[in-house]
């Protein structure tokens, strides 16, 4: 793992590949950069830089109200990783896309390219779900576990692995990245973000459902849409091939989008 420091803390990311512009990814909730092993693993996507984000992973952390000053300063750590590696590409999971979009409105970030994964223009999270992970931690993390939320038919080991990333990231954190969730709403704002875009999730994705994608693509004015068959939320762990292979041939035909004269 690498650091750059920016505000004070490090911020920890991994680099794979080389010769190439990497593409930035970027964990959702509770998470860490090990979401993405499919993605920057040698037969993934290509030439990677995954993050983990303030209070994530090997990552600092610092005191933050949730809502706004949140998504500023994980926006901030997309920001100086991808100024430390070149990275002109963002892919982002459920509050990580949530993220990329808000560096691309508030932050002024002008990415080449943005994938969307499991994401949407607003993130409300239940009221039971919040309460389950305000008092008992495990009891939300199974809930997440159950068909057709984070996974769909997914094999025991990647979903063990996926549980024990929240558990490692801790209850504080991962409440902190829910509840920031919970008030992201930018559906008024989509019009400003013309850089190209794909958003794709499974078709079981009971987290950020397919209408979650279907009206990014509405919404963006330049956004295209895959919803993945017998895949659920986290479709880049639950189907690799098939999602590395969508996303590379999103990417292998990209160009800076210029907007009409």
């Amino acid at each position: 793992m690498e650091t750059v420091t920016h505000a004070g803390r490090e911020i920890a990311y991994r680099r794979t590949g080389d010769g190439e512009l990497p593409v930035l990814y970027v964990h959702g909730a509770g998470g860490d950069h090990r979401l993405w092993v499919e993605q920057y693993a040698p037969n993934g996507v290509g030439p990677a830089v995954a993050l983990d984000l303030t209070g994530h992973g090997e990552s600092d952390d610092a005191d933050l109200v949730v809502g706004p000053e949140t998504l500023d300063a994980y926006a901030e750590d997309v920001l100086a990783v991808a100024r430390e590696t070149g990275a002109e590409t963002l892919v982002g999971n459920s509050m990580g896309g949530a993220v990329a979009l808000w560096a691309v409105l508030e932050h002024g970030f002008d990415p080449e390219a943005l994938v969307l994964c499991g994401t949407g223009a607003k993130l409300g999270v239940g009221d039971e779900l919040l309460a389950m992970f305000d008092g008992e931690f495990d009891a939300a993390l199974e809930t997440l576990a159950a068909p057709n939320l984070l996974f769909h038919d997914a094999d025991a080991d990647t979903v063990a692995r996926t549980t024990a990333a929240f558990h490692e990231t801790g209850q504080a954190v991962t409440v902190r990245d829910f509840r920031t969730c919970d008030t992201f709403d930018v559906r008024d704002r989509l019009e400003e973000i013309e850089t190209p875009a794909l958003a794709i999730t499974g078709e079981h994705d009971g987290m950020t459902p397919p209408s979650f994608t279907e009206y990014l693509g509405e919404e963006l004015p330049d956004c295209e849409t895959t919803l993945l068959a017998d895949c659920a939320h986290l479709s880049m762990l639950e189907r690799p091939a098939v999602w590395n292979e969508r996303v590379r041939a999103f990417l292998g035909t990209e160009r800076r989008h210029v907007p009409d004269s």
